[in-house]
């Protein structure tokens, strides 16, 4: 049986806190502090084994789903650039902000972004998920106009927009690498 530390690179930097994260592509990091001790790292890497085996499973899985042709992504954006500008410019006065440009990309790893200057950005792959999703996507980003973080008063304020928020990030989080699988590879 392998050591799961052996599956997962090691970036330390000036961090005060250690992280785990997995790439869409199934790359393992751990990110930590500089001095902390190596023992420390592999030890906190082994208490989450179960976790890190869960989502490299579920990469594997979406792995398995056809990727979309260059035409359907195609069709997919056309529809995005009509439906998300509409749900933005639903929700951008209960938030109360103004917005600039809005964009449609296919990204393997954003659902979506908003620049300090309040240009918003959306993955076209978020037409693939329930229109809720969307809804949680948009009002997240549209919250960055006011916070450009994600600290307590960020998600106060999503959650006063939209209550619903974490049962949908749940779902985008079990379900998204089935949706990025389907780009063109």
């Amino acid at each position: 049986m392998t050591d799961i530390t052996e599956k997962v690179e090691i970036i330390r930097s000036r961090r005060k806190t250690l992280s785990l994260q997995i790439s869409p592509d199934g790359r393992v990091v751990a990110r930590a502090p500089l001095r902390m001790p190596e023992k420390d790292i592999r030890d906190f890497i082994r208490r989450r084994s179960d976790w890190i085996e869960k989502h490299l499973s579920r990469i594997a899985d979406s792995a398995k789903v056809p990727a979309m042709t260059e035409e359907e992504l195609r069709e997919l954006a056309d529809s995005a650039l009509k439906y998300i500008p509409e749900r933005v410019r639903y929700y951008a006065p209960i938030v109360g902000v103004s917005y600039g440009r809005i964009t449609i990309r296919s990204q393997r790893t954003r659902w979506g972004s908003c620049s300090s200057k309040g240009n918003l950005n959306f993955n076209c792959l978020l037409m693939l998920a329930p229109p809720e999703v969307i809804d949680s996507i948009v009002v997240h980003e549209l919250c960055h106009r006011k916070e450009m973080n994600h600290s307590p008063r960020f998600y106060a304020e999503v959650l006063r927009v939209y209550p619903d928020y974490y049962k949908w990030n749940d779902w985008l989080k079990k379900n998204g690498a089935a949706l990025l699988a389907r780009l063109p590879r």
